[in-house]
């Protein structure tokens, strides 16, 4: 089945150049797909803040089995080194608008990196309270640019892509202008550091993996608090950060454990991405790595979901390379906050890998899964 509508949305201007494309500064719009039924009892929308969900795994199964579902872009397709998450939000808006105009009953599916984004915007769809990004950049979002949606299903859930870049961040890089500088004591892949990794060399390489992350945001802060005090300044200003995949639940596996194999989610050599020219993070404005990448990123997916009211249905995938044990608890916690227990529908995905790539059988069962919890919701009154 590939009859697929494609959809084209208005939306609000962002910053300047945020494109390198004329026509989408003079008239900005994003893009979905939407596969199924074009009109009717359920809809759902798949989205992520930079890749590209048009041809999504889940958009045939999904639409066989009745439920229409827009796989939408936010405007940072393929490129998020200018990312504002304050923004994406309201591209998601405009997907809700016109979702909401065509079914009775709309749900958000957080897979992967669109997990912390359509807990976000759900967050937010309830309760407004952005006023600026956290670089102190005005934004205007109205209560009526935000539908909310009626259930979010998530699914290879990452925590935020601000807790996820500081959980890959190098510690052993010692010269952030020096993409070889490093600590060979704090390398996880230095041939003298071999796992199982001691419990003291995990605690100082988490630690000096936070203490970074932290260098990097006050050097931006302080970086673009001089260039705006400059007479006629720029408002921003292109970083690079170098090796950010060095997590190291990716080479030791007995460090929080599931059915993983090592690497990480991205091919068996991790060293080789992690030094590589294309990884996360690695090309960023300053203003951006502030609303996305930094610990001052509002986009925390568990901290945004606890401030939702609407039913969750929560899959782990337990061969999952990037989203372990560790963050599943702390995304059910977090749903089950405040006595709402009951709103949580957990189930375990066993051997599934954070893409089902190979797993039809899987992907089948993720679908049935989410299609007899979707029945089971409320539209919003």
């Amino acid at each position: 089945m590939r009859d697929r509508e494609l959809v084209v949305l208005d939306v609000v201007a962002g910053t300047v150049m945020e494109t390198q494309s004329g026509l989408q500064m003079t008239r900005p719009r994003i893009y979905g797909a939407l596969a199924g039924p074009r009109r009717g009892r359920i809809g759902a929308i798949i989205i992520h803040p930079t890749s590209n969900f048009m041809d999504h795994y889940l958009m045939e199964p999904f639409a066989e089995a009745g439920i229409g579902l827009l796989g939408l872009n936010t405007r940072y397709v393929g490129n998020d080194s200018v990312l504002i998450m304050e923004r994406a939000i309201q591209d998601l808006g405009a997907g809700m608008k016109f979702m909401r105009e065509r079914f009775e009953s709309v749900f958000l599916i957080g897979y992967s990196g669109g997990a912390a984004l359509t807990s976000f915007y759900q967050a937010e769809a309830e309760h407004l309270t952005i006023k600026d990004t956290p670089a102190g950049d005005p934004i205007a979002i109205k209560p009526e640019d935000l539908p909310p949606a009626d259930g979010i299903a998530l699914m290879g859930g990452h925590l935020g892509r601000s807790r996820l870049l500081r959980d890959w961040l190098d510690a052993s890089v010692t010269d952030e202008r020096d993409p070889l500088s490093r600590d060979p004591s704090l390398d996880i892949y230095d041939p003298a550091n071999t796992p199982p990794f001691s419990r003291d060399f995990v605690q100082r390489v988490c630690a000096a993996q936070q203490a970074r992350s932290d260098r990097i945001t006050a050097w931006v802060k302080q970086r673009l608090a001089y260039l705006r005090a400059l007479p006629n300044g720029p408002r921003d200003e292109a970083m690079i950060v170098y090796r950010t995949y060095a997590d190291p639940r990716f080479v030791d596996l007995s460090i929080d454990p599931n059915d993983r194999s090592p690497g990480g989610n991205r091919g068996n050599d991790p060293r080789e991405m992690n030094y590589g020219v294309s990884s996360l993070g690695r090309y960023s404005s300053l203003t951006s790595w502030l609303s996305q990448w930094s610990m001052e990123s509002r986009a925390d997916g568990p901290t945004n979901i606890a401030r939702t009211s609407v039913p969750v249905l929560h899959l782990e995938f337990t061969a999952d390379g990037s989203v372990f044990p560790s963050a599943i608890r702390e995304w059910s916690e977090a749903i089950r906050s405040n006595g709402r227990a009951n709103r949580e529908e957990f189930h375990r995905i066993e051997k599934a890998t954070h893409y089902l790539k190979g797993q039809p059988e899987l992907i089948a069962r993720v679908t049935d899964l989410c299609v007899g919890w979707a029945r089971s919701l409320r539209p919003t009154a």
